[in-house]
């Protein structure tokens, strides 16, 4: 068992140390020992080292509950899965721990720089018809952000177009003269100057589709670390956040039929946290 926890995981951790410490064990509960004979299809459980997190500013109070479903109010910055650094500091961990629902699962996508309005289901069992209503594009979904004013275009826009996302690249690609797999509307919702408030309809829900059709219609949005050009950004740093809100959430509930709406209530501009107002990596 040493050997094959050397070859699966003794790039990233020291396993003759975690046996020393009794750290892997079986489903039983027994710790492996550095002696056991190799066994097929035996599941090891460890818990690994969680890097240092730095506390997320802003809070995520809860829009609506039932015994299904549980809609927040997520802030920027906070991720909605634990992925890469952000183990502690995401949103269905800090939620899980807060209400005691061991079995919270986000129903769909959110970014981690995006805010408002994020769906999860209660229980297991509630999964897969919530889900299945994002995945079916049977919810109707309405953003806001901010980018510069543009009176050269006539809105409202609908962009068409295929988008791409190869592992290990954060920013999506466009491949020109393929069917399109990602489409919006986006119109203008009130100008504020040079800069204006636009309302996005995705039709589809491709990975950062609404930051690159602002892109291509040559409005980023305000805020964005990844486009037009990808800039590094501290994972501390939450004075600059994405100005792209997630507003509203419609859609047909599927286990009893009712029409559910739900409002974010946060508005444009999303307030940052400067360097020297962040909380403390603890």
């Amino acid at each position: 068992m040493r050997e094959w926890l050397i070859h699966k995981v003794g790039e990233f951790i020291d396993v003759d140390e975690f046996i020393r410490a009794e750290r892997f064990v079986y489903a039983s509960g027994d710790a492996v020992s550095i002696a056991d004979a190799y066994r097929q299809s035996t599941p090891i459980w460890f818990h690994r080292e969680l890097p240092v997190e730095a506390p997320v500013p802003g809070e995520m109070p809860i829009v609506f509950q039932d015994e299904r479903i549980l809609v927040v109010d997520k802030p920027p910055f906070l991720s909605r899965i634990p992925r890469g650094k952000h183990i502690l500091q995401s949103a269905v961990v800090k939620l899980r721990a807060r209400l005691g629902m061991p079995e919270l699962t986000p129903a769909h996508r959110l970014d981690r720089v995006t805010s408002g309005l994020l769906l999860f289901t209660t229980e297991r069992r509630w999964r897969g018809p919530y889900q299945s209503v994002f995945q079916q594009r049977e919810a109707h979904k309405i953003y806001r952000a901010l980018a510069r004013t543009d009176a050269s275009l006539t809105w409202p826009v609908t962009v068409k177009n295929h988008l791409v996302k190869h592992e290990g690249t954060h920013r999506v690609q466009v491949i020109e003269g393929a069917a399109p797999n990602a489409i919006s509307t986006i119109e203008v919702e009130r100008v504020l100057g040079d800069t204006s408030e636009y309302r996005l309809s995705p039709l589809t829900g491709k990975t950062h589709q609404l930051r690159q059709h602002m892109l291509s219609l040559g409005l980023p949005i305000v805020g964005d670390p990844l486009y037009p050009t990808e800039r590094a950004v501290a994972l501390d740093d939450f004075s600059d956040p994405l100005q792209l809100l997630a507003a509203e959430l419609s859609f047909t509930d599927p286990v009893d039929g009712s029409a559910r709406h739900f409002v974010s209530a946060r508005a444009l501009p999303i307030v940052g946290h400067p360097a020297s107002a962040r909380a403390p990596s603890v």
